[in-house]
């Protein structure tokens, strides 16, 4: 099995972007971006409070370490956090990672996701030395599905009833990325 190579903890983004490590003193934008309805669920617990945001940082820190998962701050030029953006489940034996993304609704419908996401699997790619990059959407988020397709993640799949959110079950859409497959063209 592979050990974790080092890796950059920034990365800047052709369109000004910059993904950088999650820090503490993120504790406010984190748990704002969370108070949105669209966030609920996202998280194994509730981020309402300073103390949860730093315990979800906290977590996204310990993961880096153990190099089991990369989560990343995706800020503007003016440091404003707009999002994350993380690979996870990091199995080296198989160099795979599960991608995962969201954005603060003021960054929705700008392409922070699709930009953030290109720029995390190249990342992925590059410094972790992954191959395959796996990500899931319910298949009632149409602009997850955007999102994926515009960052090079070709649609694999269907799982059938695979999440659950209040009683109800929805399948989830299966694409993945490989470290051969093309780069997608900037739209």
């Amino acid at each position: 099995m592979g050990e974790t190579p080092a890796v950059r903890d920034h990365v800047e983004t052709a369109s000004g972007l910059l993904l950088r490590r999650w820090a503490g003193l993120d504790a406010l934008p984190v748990m704002s971006a969370f108070a949105d309805p669209l966030m609920r669920g996202q998280s194994e617990e509730a981020i309402d409070s300073r103390d949860a945001a730093e315990r979800w940082i906290s977590g996204w820190t310990e993961r880096w370490d153990a190099g089991s998962a990369f989560a990343f701050a995706v800020v503007d030029g003016g440091g404003v956090v707009l999002g994350n953006v993380a690979v996870g489940a990091v199995d080296r034996r198989h160099a795979t990672g599960w991608v995962s993304y969201w954005t603060t609704s003021a960054a929705r419908g700008r392409g922070v996701a699709s930009q953030a996401c290109r720029a995390l699997a190249r990342w992925a790619f590059d410094d972790a030395e992954l191959f395959r990059l796996e990500l899931g959407h319910r298949v009632n988020n149409p602009a997850s599905c955007r999102v994926a397709a515009a960052a090079g993640f070709a649609v694999e799949g269907l799982q059938r009833q695979k999440l659950e959110y209040d009683d109800v079950r929805y399948d989830v859409e299966l694409h993945a990325r490989l470290a051969s497959d093309e780069e997608p063209s900037v739209r």
